[in-house]
């Protein structure tokens, strides 16, 4: 038997999601600091009540902060409950919470982290993503290889992926795919690609002063989907996560290899809960996404 927490990215964030955790022992304070950090009000952001430039909770400098308290604030909820995990995962920026809850760094440390990722992503326009869903693996992978300037963003599932690149590349290849569903996703660039070379190498640079302890968690990363704990690996494999796929595919396939039978997906929403279900018949799903989740 095993257990492992995964904890969603960006996308799985709706307005409201953070009154379920506002009971919690220190969501005021995290969401003060955050807010204090930030500039603005993270809280009013994600009630929809925040009027002004940078008020929407569906950008991304807003999304992954909210996004990062909110999970973080369920991790210390658990831990006060005495709950752990074998294996942690998360996607995209969930993979800095997955960090978090392995004791890799503390939770002010992550939203600074956070911060500083979600303004550079951000900043790096002139890209286009989007999701194809049902079509032929051999298909995909051979006009994604004749097809320059476009990669498989997100590897989700046998069934799903994220396509990042240029506008025209990636138009290119989702409309000569035959794939029963393509959704342009609203993004403001091309993430987990080459396009965001320049953002990547920025954060990089601000990873280099920041410690990693061990983790007291074997965390499965998206540039590596295999068990770590070294501080230093996870780092590394973290400086390139902004321009490399994430290869959730591959982590539900670990899962399954190292003897998760619960996965505890630990934010809004049940994204990835639904791709486990679909895709590891032997592993069971919950959910975490506010107090009342965890009996309070």
């Amino acid at each position: 038997m095993g257990i492992a927490w995964v904890f969603p990215g960006q996308g799985s964030q709706k307005v409201g999601m953070a009154a379920g955790v506002l009971e919690l022992p220190g969501a005021v304070e995290r969401f003060a600091a955050a807010s204090e950090l930030l500039g603005r009000d993270l809280g009013a952001i994600c009630a929809g009540e925040a009027t002004g430039e940078l008020s929407d909770l569906n950008d991304t400098r807003n999304t992954q902060p909210a996004l990062f308290v909110l999970e973080s604030l369920l991790v210390d909820g658990l831990r006060a409950q005495g709950r752990s995990a074998d294996l942690v995962a998360g996607h995209s920026l969930g993979e800095l919470v997955a960090l978090y809850a392995a004791g890799v760094f503390d939770a002010a440390t992550g939203l600074r982290l956070i911060k500083i990722r979600s303004e550079l992503m951000a900043g790096a326009g002139g890209g286009a993503m989007t999701a194809v869903m049902g079509f032929d693996r051999g298909e995909l992978d051979a006009l994604v290889t004749a097809t320059e300037g476009v990669v498989v963003a997100n590897d989700n599932s046998s069934a799903q992926v994220v396509l990042s690149g240029s506008p025209e590349a990636v138009a290119k290849v989702s409309s000569g795919l035959t794939c029963k569903r393509a959704i342009p996703l609203a993004v403001s660039g091309a993430f987990h690609s080459p396009f965001m070379a320049e953002a990547a190498e920025a954060f990089a640079a601000e990873l280099e002063a920041v410690p990693f302890a061990d983790a007291a968690i074997a965390v499965l990363s998206n540039t590596d989907p295999s068990p770590e704990t070294s501080g230093e690996a996870l780092k590394a494999r973290l400086r390139r996560q902004m321009t490399s796929g994430v290869r959730w595919r591959e982590t539900m396939e670990r899962l399954s290899a190292d003897g998760i039978d619960t996965a505890v997906e630990i934010g809004p929403g049940a994204v990835l809960s639904g791709l486990i279900k679909r895709s590891c018949a032997g592993i069971s799903t919950a959910q975490i996404g506010g107090a009342a989740d965890l009996g309070l």
